[in-house]
């Protein structure tokens, strides 16, 4: 962990949602909504940066009323203010195949999303896996080994592969990540990422915090982000969003 004793010329925050913006039971705190306002006023951007799909997003963003991106499924997809796709991520048929017979021989729980939905138990039939846009595969695993084995498969295959809890895997086309749709963002905004803060929780997030000028880690988050972090704030159920904000911006 860098120390990092000043503040920074912050004109973008991008948040990880689940862990992170939401409280355990999936609500924006009024103290963290309190915080992001100001934010706001002050002419900051704030952009959720998630694993989530769009359509599981998008009526948080409405209810912070905010007016800048969104980051979606962990960089597979890019949105502007209006809702409209910017840049989309897809993987490949062959690649979707590969991951179900991955799900079928270790007998895992998983779920998978495409341009249009989440799937988690009516999959798609082997056949059909050509008629979708698909964007991530996840594996929901308990055992450590088959965990570690699945992983170690995918990386072999040249996938990202990250994690938004510790016994879950995710995958996006190699290369694709929060950090990079941020960075194409600050591009369009002319900024750079030295003039942006990241916060997470999970291993989906460590990309953007190292890239980030100020990477926050939650103090829910695993051990490895908070080792790759610059600060650590508060966990999800104390506001630790509000924290970092008043701390670092406000």
């Amino acid at each position: 962990m860098k120390a990092i004793t000043q503040k920074r010329d912050i004109r973008l925050i991008a948040l990880d949602m689940d862990g992170t913006l939401l409280n355990n039971e999936h609500k924006i705190s009024d103290i963290n909504k309190q915080a992001i306002t100001k934010a706001k006023e002050m002419g900051i951007h704030i952009v959720i940066s998630t694993g989530r799909s769009y359509g599981t997003v998008h009526q948080y963003a409405k209810e912070l009323q905010l007016n800048s991106f969104l980051v979606t499924v962990n960089g597979g997809e890019t949105w502007d203010s209006n809702g409209n796709l910017l840049e989309r991520n897809l993987l490949q048929v062959e690649e979707i195949e590969m991951m179900w017979d991955l799900k079928k021989l270790h007998n895992t729980r998983f779920w998978a999303v495409t341009v249009d939905q989440v799937y988690r138990e009516d999959f798609p039939t082997d056949f059909a896996f050509s008629e979708y846009e698909w964007l991530k595969f996840g594996f929901d695993i308990e055992d450590d080994e088959i965990r570690q084995t699945i992983m170690e498969e995918l990386k072999k295959n040249r996938f990202q592969v990250t994690n938004s809890s510790p016994t879950n895997l995710e995958v996006n086309p190699y290369g694709i990540s929060k950090a990079k749709a941020l960075e194409k963002l600050c591009e369009r905004i002319g900024i750079t990422m030295d003039n942006v803060m990241a916060m997470g929780d999970s291993l989906n997030d460590i990309a953007m915090i190292t890239d980030a000028g100020l990477g926050v880690a939650m103090g829910n988050a695993q051990e490895t982000v908070k080792k790759a972090a610059d600060w650590v704030t508060d966990t999800n159920e104390e506001n630790g969003v509000a924290k970092a904000f008043y701390h670092w911006v406000l």
